[in-house]
């Protein structure tokens, strides 16, 4: 009896082992057998339980996986409110992580408790923010000069590079959306002065129903449009609906941002192109991948021509502490059911 007890509490004692070397995706021997030192890493998305941030979660598991000595969480507010967000990294600042990921919902509300972190020592990377203050790094997936540009480039080829053609986003305040109209109209009257854009941009704050009832206006307005560009994810959505329902699907053009699970539908009946955004599991593996190589004292690698090791940041463009890689997806009828957001 004392062998048989001595064996099952020998068995207990490796089969718990075993389970705590495979947390987090890690399945490696202890970094510590192995003269690592350990971190751990705390990514802080926008909101939780949407597609979009759920595909960053397989993005920060794939990075513990290939990382023993790193383990990983993800956390997020149920609601998009700076206020739940900064709380929440006052509290894993109370946990003593070793470095924080965050893509924020708005960054001014933010710079005090990332200042704190940083005070004590934890280092900060974030995405979507390159005006953050208080981070060691911030990634941005492109460029928006270049990402506005690519979006003209697309829609003046299959516009055969003439005829009228208009813009939507979802404010003419939002920074970003202006950024990418403004270098797409920019690069067409360089590149294609047989394009002219029609009427003033389109506002539509990110409603499929507004881009949907203004592009029905406009085909009224201008029966010989060409094409159309969103950049807000709904933009494409109402405006490929009113093309659609117009039946105009081989006359005029759209092209824009959004998402595969949004516009998968219109795409397959010709009413949307391309749409085009980033894969938000590159971008979240790319914030720890950028975490850590800090953490390790190589801060100075991140330098102009850097490579992550993921796929459109393989050669980062750095300015400051800014990285723009070139990370755009453009999804089109044959590609876009490859991915599940």
């Amino acid at each position: 009896m004392k062998k048989k007890l001595l064996l099952t509490v020998l068995l207990g004692m490796a089969m718990s082992m075993i389970w705590a070397c495979g947390q987090n995706g890690n399945d490696s021997a202890d970094p510590a057998d192995a003269g690592e030192e350990s971190y751990t890493i705390a990514t802080i998305n926008k909101m939780d339980g949407i597609p979009w941030f759920t595909r960053t979660e397989m993005g920060v598991s794939e990075f513990a996986a290939e990382h023993s000595n790193v383990t990983t969480f993800i956390q997020a507010p149920a609601d998009v409110d700076a206020a739940l967000q900064s709380q929440m990294i006052e509290d894993v600042i109370a946990q003593k992580v070793d470095a924080i990921c965050v893509t924020p919902f708005q960054s001014e509300p933010l710079e005090p408790v990332l200042k704190k972190a940083m005070e004590k020592g934890i280092v900060v990377v974030s995405h979507e923010a390159a005006e953050q203050e208080n981070v060691d790094f911030d990634i941005e997936p492109f460029n928006n000069q270049d990402f506005g540009e690519h979006l003209m480039e697309e829609l003046a080829t299959r516009m055969g590079g003439e005829g009228e053609y208009v813009l939507f986003l979802a404010s003419l305040t939002s920074k970003t959306h202006n950024e990418w109209t403004d270098a797409a109209i920019a690069y067409q009257k360089e590149n294609y002065p047989k394009m002219t854009m029609v009427g003033d941009l389109v506002e539509t704050y990110d409603d499929s129903q507004k881009a949907y009832d203004r592009m029905k206006e406009l085909l009224v307005k201008y029966p010989d449009l060409k094409g159309a560009q969103g950049s807000a994810a709904t933009d494409i959505v109402g405006i490929g609906q009113a093309v659609e329902e117009a039946g105009l699907q081989d006359k005029i053009s759209v092209v824009g941002v959004s998402l595969p699970s949004m516009v998968g539908e219109l795409l397959e009946t010709g009413a949307v192109d391309l749409a085009s955004c980033w894969d938000p599991a590159l971008s979240g593996k790319a914030m720890n991948v950028i975490a850590l190589r800090i953490l390790e004292g190589k801060r100075d690698e991140l330098v102009d021509g850097c490579d992550l090791g993921i796929p459109g940041y393989e050669s980062l463009k750095v300015v400051g502490k800014v990285g723009y890689g070139q990370a755009w997806q453009d999804f089109l009828i044959d590609n876009y059911k490859e991915y599940d957001f």
